[in-house]
């Protein structure tokens, strides 16, 4: 009898794993088939595209890439949403980790309530807020401002990043702080010089999350820039969407271009993301 309990047991756990990669290779292909679609028709001509979208392209037209480029100014776009990219990420890593530390440090009520309304503000929905922020942008003079879109970036972002950080840092002993004050370090010092080195992993992880969100975000830039000198590229692309005609073979070219750069940041701190959330998560 335990001969046979153990080899269903062994079948069990075969039959589940094999389920499990069963789910997983679907959920691969499902994820990769509409970019591949998008390399694939990139190089095709209009008509060709248009005709036989699952064909192999006859003869590689390459020229799409070059003729996309220009057409939407690719190195101005791309500077624009760097410049935007880096504006919010600095001041969500900066803003998340002094609250996130200090919040985790600080025990009482009032810290659990501004912590709990930080956590609360990640589950409105941005659509219900978006026509007032409209609003307020156009009463500080901010819209159309790329520095002002990366502002308002950080409001949004910062709540997500205080969480991690509040849980990452109560895996890291008190004893650091008392050492450090002991040694003369005021709190701005201790933070940035023995703290902040130890949150490099999480740090990781709110980069990568926050760097794809503000790089694929289309409906905020839409609303605050109003200048296509300031466009991001995914706004840039879309200028290519006409009223009565779209230039499909551009567009896709152009949508190639703009993922390249976010995906080669991806696959060099792509083994940070998941630690970085089981840390701030579970330890908090």
């Amino acid at each position: 009898m335990s001969s046979q309990g153990t080899n269903i047991g062994h079948i069990s756990r075969r039959a589940g794993s094999s389920l499990i990669f069963l789910f997983l290779f679907v959920g691969t292909i499902l994820t990769l088939f509409p970019i591949y679609m998008g390399l694939l028709n990139s190089v095709k001509t209009q008509s060709e595209m248009l005709t036989s979208i699952l064909s192999f392209p006859t003869d590689f037209q390459f020229v799409n890439y070059s003729s996309a480029f220009i057409k939407i100014n690719f190195m101005k776009s791309l500077w624009n949403t760097i410049q935007i990219a880096v504006v919010g990420l600095v001041g969500i890593i900066v803003f998340g980790s002094l609250a996130g530390y200090k919040l985790s440090r600080t025990k009482g009520k009032l810290s659990a309530f501004i912590f709990g309304l930080f956590i609360f503000s990640t589950l409105i929905p941005f659509h219900s807020i978006m026509i007032t922020l409209v609003k307020v942008t156009r009463e500080l003079h901010i819209q159309g401002s790329i520095y002002g879109l990366g502002l308002i970036y950080i409001g949004l972002g910062v709540s997500l990043a205080i969480f991690l950080y509040h849980g990452f840092v109560k895996s890291i002993p008190r004893d650091l702080d008392e050492a450090a004050v002991i040694d003369g370090c005021g709190e701005f010092k201790l933070f940035f010089t023995v703290i902040f080195p130890l949150l490099l992993p999480v740090t990781a992880t709110i980069a990568i999350l926050n760097l794809l969100w503000m790089w694929n975000d289309f409906l905020l830039p839409l609303l605050i820039l109003t200048d296509s000198d300031h466009y991001t590229l995914l706004l840039s692309t879309n200028m290519l969407f006409g009223e009565y005609s779209n230039d499909w073979s551009n567009i896709l070219a152009s949508l190639v271009l703009a993922m390249l750069p976010i995906i080669t940041f991806y696959l060099f701190l792509q083994k940070y993301i998941l630690g970085g959330i089981a840390d701030g998560a579970v330890k908090g």
